[in-house]
């Protein structure tokens, strides 16, 4: 037995989303790219002011204890 694959005839001249408006943008795009670069100008600048808080180093400090004096 065998069995053939037949693709359809591609009879209604489907151009697979490449019609007319293919590769035009509207103005609608363009306004969100505006706002998506204005929130993310904000977001590094927030995230830059709270970095510049976070102290060089977390370990503890040292305790300034007297050493203890020597006898002789």
């Amino acid at each position: 037995m065998a069995f053939v694959a037949v693709q359809p005839s591609n009879t209604n001249n489907d151009k697979g989303g490449q019609g007319e408006d293919f590769g035009k943008s509207s103005p609608v795009g363009l306004v969100l790219l505006i706002l998506f670069f204005i929130a993310v100008f904000f977001l590094v600048k927030s995230m830059n002011k709270h970095l510049k808080r976070v102290p060089a180093s977390f370990d503890e400090p040292a305790e300034d204890k007297p050493e203890p004096e020597k006898k002789d």
